[in-house]
């Protein structure tokens, strides 16, 4: 659906976090399933797809929920 290529399904081995908003502090998320494509990610987590990116070490750092639907999560990038 995103029309990348290089689309990969990513390792659960990994932190994942969302941001507060108006906070400096995380949510840790238990995500069901991980996508790297076009240099960003989505995580599944609680019904809800997760928009982030990979940091230096391997941790996802996500900043907003997308929603529920992949097709529409994927079109908000």
């Amino acid at each position: 659906m995103s029309g990348d290529a290089a689309a990969d399904l990513l390792s659960l081995e990994r932190l994942v976090v969302v941001e507060k908003f108006g906070s400096a502090d995380y949510d840790v998320l238990q995500p069901e399933v991980i996508l790297s494509f076009h240099g960003l990610c989505l995580a599944r987590a609680d019904d809800e797809w997760f928009m982030g990116e990979l940091d230096a070490d391997g941790s996802l750092i996500c900043w907003a929920s997308y929603g529920s639907d992949l097709a529409e999560a994927i079109r908000g990038l």
